[in-house]
């Protein structure tokens, strides 16, 4: 996992280096100012040298005022190292996820991922920058120090870092604690993001059903985890800072005490004594560096591991010599096809059927019976379990899936628009068509005139998932973006089981327009919407039961014959 996390390095091997460059010089300046201390306490003042204190003052001033610079350098261009980071890994993200397959998105809530795109990657990017840095410029610190402690007296110096072994234990031992509880902190982090957007997305129907007690409590189950993790992993990282504050204060004491004695023996004298305190704060204060930088530690290696388990995560991929085929003609074909969602049962049992070029299948039956999973097999959104699908002949599986997908166009019952104009969602369908396509493909939908009346027209911006928009408005707009498209195989599953009659009937008007000279599979709940259906199949169960058309059915007596007469009673 290292490996992977310093190739994010390599674009920006250049800034890093001089990053680098600017926070070695940051240590070696400060360094500089014991070494004057020494200097004007054993010999300068003394030797009443005022020309050369005034010297070495002015020196040190124009020395921090390029630290001054060098800071500057490191605060801005570091930082924009690491957003430059955080933009890739986000955009390696995003592309990853684009590639997942629908199973990921069954079994991850949309919060934990918006999650990791977002929290994780900036703890990752706070790492990525501050890393480097306080490892560099704490490390040379502590060795310049030591180094130069050591020219004043090597025992004493000695002495005070024999209690550096002793900081190592206690901070390895509570550092691992550390490190779960804020593990479980981010998990917790992300069980909230996930319960704020489902209750966000579905904010209507709680007001509708006033139901915000009831969601007020679903969010304080994860808030009232956040805060139990949130007490332990503080817990950890109390118990680590007060611990190696502890031990830094230990030090203090140890040089007060050893240097005491040294000077009172006559081993160093009082200039040197002075600028051995200051020097050892010199190592004190990277050490302390260390330990505050443990926590942003900690942190970003929790959110790179997080962002490492989706990057990990298998994404579709298009088996090795795939055709990129063009236009299909859509003749579908099911052999002994069996599919199942994970580890549950199986969905699909031994399924045959046969759909010619240019015909309309109708599916109807029972909710759960297997229809909507037939039509998520044939755009290839999961694999089978056993058998085949051929689309003229071709097993699916051969055929990439971006020209598969290209040749298939789907109407749902559950429409999803984006918060964008009227245009770019009916461009969804074909990115690179006319204005005059658009305009067409919306008449056709019988939603032309509809977006003329909107105060902007076709630049008008309907809202999250189409919210400004009537339900039978998403869906010829949805229609809209199909005939766009224009595929030879349509799906239309219960495309207008949520209508009214009149909507169902304006929109049954476009679906019509839409099926004609195209391979078309429909899901049907209003079965006198499929009377016409060159073919009609009974699924239950995940098996079809019965098959024909609508008379050769009803004459048949069997389920679809019931159905049929129920509704007609209904209606």
């Amino acid at each position: 996992m290292i490996k992977r996390f310093l190739s994010y390095y390599k674009p920006h091997k250049k800034l890093l280096a001089m990053d680098l460059a600017a926070s070695f010089l940051v240590s070696a300046i400060a360094i500089l100012y014991p070494i004057a201390t020494r200097t004007m306490l054993n010999d300068l003042i003394p030797t009443r040298k005022y020309r050369m204190i005034v010297l070495v003052g002015c020196g040190l001033l124009a020395l921090y005022f390029v630290r001054m610079l060098l800071n500057y350098f490191i605060q801005f261009y570091g930082h924009m190292m690491g957003v430059r980071m955080q933009s890739q890994m986000r955009s390696d993200l995003f592309n990853h996820l684009e590639k997942l397959p629908f199973s990921f998105y069954d079994n991850n809530e949309t919060g934990k991922i918006m999650s990791r795109m977002t929290t994780d990657l900036f703890d990752v990017v706070e790492l990525a920058h501050h890393g480097p840095e306080n490892l560099i410029i704490s490390g040379i610190s502590i060795i310049l120090s030591f180094v130069y402690l050591c020219t004043i007296d090597v025992w004493l110096t000695l002495i005070i870092f024999a209690c550096v072994p002793i900081l190592i234990v206690i901070a390895s031992f509570t550092r691992q604690k550390m490190r779960k509880a804020f593990q479980e902190r981010r998990q917790s982090v992300a069980i909230i993001n996930a319960s704020l957007e489902n209750s966000i997305s579905g904010i209507r129907v709680t007001k509708a059903f006033t139901n915000a007690r009831k969601e007020a409590e679903k969010f304080e189950v994860g808030n009232a985890q956040f805060r139990e993790a949130s007490r332990d992993a503080y817990r950890a990282m109390g118990i680590f800072h007060s611990a190696t504050t502890f031990i830094t204060d230990v030090f203090n004491v140890v040089i007060l005490v050893a240097g005491g004695i040294f000077l009172y023996n006559g081993r160093i004298n009082f200039a040197e004594y002075s600028a051995f305190i200051v020097s050892v704060n010199l190592f004190l204060s990277p050490v302390n560096t260390l330990i505050r930088f443990m926590e942003s530690f900690q942190d970003g290696v929790a959110g790179f591991t997080r962002f490492v388990e989706i990057m990990d995560t298998a994404p579709e991929c298009d088996p090795a010599g795939a055709e990129d085929v063009e236009r299909l003609q859509g003749e579908i074909e099911f052999s002994g096809v069996t599919s199942a969602y994970g580890e549950e049962g199986d969905v699909l049992k031994n399924v045959d059927l046969h759909i010619e070029a240019g015909k309309t299948f109708a599916l109807v039956g029972p909710s759960g019976g297997g229809k909507t999973t037939i039509c998520h097999l044939i755009p290839h959104f999961y694999n089978v379990k056993s058998g085949s699908i051929r689309i003229d002949g071709k097993e699916i599986g051969d055929i990439t899936l971006a020209s598969l997908r290209r040749n298939i166009g789907i109407v749902q019952q559950d429409i999803y628009l984006f918060n964008a104009s009227v245009r770019e969602n009916i461009l969804y369908g074909r990115l690179d068509a006319s204005d005059e396509e658009v305009i067409e493909a919306a008449k056709r939908a019988n939603i032309h005139d509809y977006i003329l009346s909107m105060p902007e027209g076709y630049d008008t911006v309907i809202g999250e998932r189409g919210v400004r928009l009537s339900g039978g408005q998403k869906q010829r707009l949805c229609i809209a973006r199909v005939f766009l498209k224009n595929p030879p195989i349509l799906i239309l599953d219960e495309a207008t089981s949520a209508l009214d009659n009149t909507t169902e009937i304006l929109i049954q008007q476009a679906l019509d327009e839409l099926c004609r000279g195209r391979t078309t599979l429909v899901v049907a709940h209003r079965l006198s919407t499929i009377k016409n259906a060159d073919e009609i199949a009974v699924i239950d169960n995940g098996e079809i039961t019965e098959q024909g058309t609508h008379d050769e059915l009803i004459a048949l007596g069997g389920t679809y014959a019931t159905l049929y007469s129920q509704q007609f009673r209904e209606e």
